[in-house]
């Protein structure tokens, strides 16, 4: 089949862009004008113009954008487009690290470590090294090496050129250990996964030789969210001849606070001099009207790469927005519209996505839509794969392929209960550091660690002996078969079946549907290996379990959402601090990232947008006056209608404080509570020797685990364990 005929269903400028092959290639994509489809073209157009499909590199970001496009290409090139190399930037330089894992002292079996997994390992780093400050906890500390990773600063560079406090002198010593226990653990975190090939390529040319000449044309997907790492690799990888074609839209830049760095798209054209720029101006997705709205407010962005969207679709409704008077009401009117819209154009629940900036406004939503009987799902609340029980499970596989793997296996240890408790784990890590050991090799020496108890030697040898087994039989069975034997001889699903209350069958049904989706794995190749699910899971992202098709009304984040379109699209919210979100500290830079949120949202619409804002709403447990979005005042007036949503309607006079107040916790259980903090409840007024004055707005948990939730003065809040907290109650 003549890809040239098919050329003919481009308009003039993504034929030029597909045709292109003299060099560097910037594709400028602006929202809804075809990108994924001239992506899509170009591949196949190389491969019928002779480029080998193993000689194509193709990066993306998510798993469902590269799998949608090798579906794409497959239809114009046939079989051959199975040869691609073809993922997301962490796939498939995972793919590469583990075929040449022995040049960077790794073994090939490594574990990939998700968000959570890595928390854990500072956790336990902190705990070891007995540090006890509160401006040292896991979450700051994981989150900071992040973000000098993602920024390719490394523990010797911090300590030389940053390092300026006392804490800094800490987190300096976390970050080296960090390191150091991933190496010993053969594990890698996401962001290891393309800071070692940059590494091994720059201290190995003949390996960075093998991949160049391996790859003859790099495509890049979605170019404005690469980070410094990633368009490092680009820059190593790329031919003399500069084949390379790059495409995103700098307006829909939006993960800066993981590392994306909006100047690559800029600096693409300084760093290729030879390049060639294409503007894909053409929408195809939305309305004239919803276009003339997004571009009024984008415009207000000082940089960017100048673009005007247009389209042929009609004008179409104007955006409405709707002024309400509470959060409760903003889901009242949404469920309002909803209704009114199917019954008016005749659309499905699938058909309408409502927007959100933040997780936390789902809870109203979900509320009304309950008790309207409108059926819903969240793309983005806790995803499958880390939801507790399941990756418990994950760990034994994990411990299964990786007997280094440390922190799956301080994570099984104990479960289910088998009598080793946190002494006896300490007492084994004591013996594991002093004789150079790893945790697994220490269990079968387990009876040469003093102040263990017999009984508990004898629990530590048999768990042992239980992953051997499987260790013996990885290669034996399938992936499915050998995750069923394995969950059978836990008795997991009896003990979760025997407690038999809602929360405990709700993890028996996850455990089967993880069995199930291991078995579908096994079937779906017969050379399946238990590592390649692993890593598969470990890189599975919230969009990735969004499918289409289910009649239901999609709520997301407008982070996720992004690649996806609706016909009718509610943002809720749009009220200053909620979106943008907080704006006092803020740079301009992170203002004009959130205002590129903005488009994005209004962008995924192709009929319609519904814009909502709230008089006030519930925040941090306190009724908060809210003034509407600046964005709304960007809006070219010609592209919106106003309408006052439920002001003045009855159920929506605003009550007093203290009503709303005690209606906000009606829902919370009072009978959990530890009587030693039986004082402490949502509304307690307490005080914390560093943050000061605070009021509670939510207490969960029993016993040494109980936490608060407390917003202090400066609405800062915090999640704190009362059993370390000191708080005292007013």
């Amino acid at each position: 089949m003549g890809i040239m005929v098919n050329l003919k269903s481009l308009n003039s400028e993504q034929r030029k862009a597909v045709e292109y092959d003299s060099g560097p290639e910037m594709i400028v994509a602006g929202a809804g004008s075809g990108k994924t489809r001239v992506l899509t073209f170009k591949v196949a157009y190389l491969i019928e113009n002779g480029y080998e499909p193993e000689s194509i590199l193709s990066l993306t970001f998510t798993n469902k954008a590269a799998n949608e496009m090798k579906a794409r290409i497959r239809e114009l090139a046939g079989i051959k487009a199975d040869k691609i190399w073809m993922g997301t930037f962490h796939s498939v330089f995972a793919k590469i690290l583990r075929i040449e894992a022995a040049n960077i002292n790794y073994k090939s079996n490594f574990s990939i470590y998700d968000a959570e997994d890595s928390h854990s390992l500072v956790s336990n780093i902190i705990s070891n090294f007995e540090i006890n400050l509160d401006s040292v906890t896991p979450n700051s500390v994981k989150h900071r090496i992040s973000f000098l990773k993602n920024h390719m600063i490394f523990p010797k560079e911090y300590r030389a050129n940053h390092v300026k406090s006392f804490i800094e002198e800490k987190i300096a010593d976390i970050f080296e250990e960090y390191q150091k226990r991933l190496i010993e653990n053969n594990a890698m975190d996401f962001e290891d996964l393309l800071l070692k090939p940059i590494e091994m390529f720059n201290s190995n040319e003949k390996i960075l030789q093998k991949y160049k000449k391996k790859f003859g044309y790099l495509l890049v997907d979605e170019f404005q969210d690469t980070n410094k790492a990633q368009y490092e690799l680009l820059k190593l990888l790329v031919t003399r001849e500069g084949k390379i074609c790059v495409v995103g839209d700098d307006a829909q830049s939006i993960y800066s606070w993981r590392g994306a760095n909006i100047g690559n798209m800029l600096d693409f054209e300084k760093d290729f001099p030879k390049h060639k720029i294409f503007k894909l101006e053409q929408n195809y997705r939305s309305t004239k009207n919803i276009l003339l709205a997004a571009d009024s407010v984008i415009k207000n962005n000082k940089d960017q790469i100048i673009k005007t969207l247009w389209t042929e679709n009609n004008d179409g409704e104007l955006l409405t927005l709707i002024k309400c008077s509470d959060e409760k009401d903003e889901a009242y009117q949404i469920a309002k519209f909803i209704k009114h819209e199917i019954s008016k154009k005749k659309l499905s629940l699938k058909d309408f996505a409502i927007l959100y900036r933040t997780n936390a406004q789902s809870r109203a939503l979900e509320d009304i839509f309950r008790k309207e009987r409108l059926p819903y799902r969240i793309i983005g609340g806790v995803e499958f794969y880390k939801r507790k029980e399941v990756k418990d499970i994950i760990a034994y596989l994990r411990i299964i392929s990786n007997q280094n793997d440390e922190e799956s296996l301080l994570r099984i240890m104990n479960f289910p209960q088998r009598g080793i408790g946190s002494t006896t784990i300490k007492r084994m890590i004591a013996f594991a550091r002093k004789l150079d050991l790893n945790l697994y090799d220490t269990m079968a020496r387990v009876f040469e660690v003093i102040d263990i108890k017999e009984r508990i030697q004898k629990n530590v040898k048999q768990f042992r002996l239980l992953i051997e087994k499987y260790i013996g039989l990885k290669d034996k069975l399938s992936v499915g078969e050998l995750s069923r034997a394995l969950v059978d001889e836990l008795g997991v699903l009896r003990i979760f079946k025997e407690e038999n209350t809602p929360e405990s069958m709700s993890r028996w049904e996850n455990i089967n549907e993880l069995l199930s989706a291991l078995s579908e794995f096994s079937n779906s190749n017969k050379d399946a290996k238990l590592e390649q699910f692993l890593e598969d899971v470990s890189l599975v992202s919230d969009v990735d379990n969004y499918k289409e098709g289910m009649n239901v009304v999609t709520f997301m984040t407008v982070h996720s959402a992004k690649g996806l379109e609706f016909p009718i699209v509610f943002i809720s919210g749009c009220e200053e601090d909620i979106f943008p979100l907080s704006n006092r500290f803020s740079t301009d830079a992170s203002l004009e990232e959130e205002r590129r949120l903005f488009y994005v949202a209004v962008t995924r619409a192709k009929q319609k947008v519904y814009l909502l804002h709230a008089r006030s709403r519930y925040r941090f447990g306190e009724v908060a006056y809210q003034s509407r979005s600046r964005f709304i005042d960007e809006l070219n007036p010609a592209a919106y209608t106003e309408l006052n949503g439920g002001i003045g309607r009855k159920s929506s006079i605003r009550k007093s404080k203290k009503e709303i107040y005690y209606e906000y916790f009606e829902n919370v259980s009072y009978e959990s509570f530890d009587q030693d903090n039986k004082t402490l409840r949502p509304g307690s007024r307490v005080m914390h020797d560093k943050f000061g004055l605070g009021k509670v707005t939510q207490v969960v948990g029993v016993g040494d685990q109980q936490k608060a939730t407390v917003v202090f003065e400066g609405n800062n809040v915090k999640q704190l364990m009362l059993k370390f907290a000191k708080l005292k109650v007013l």
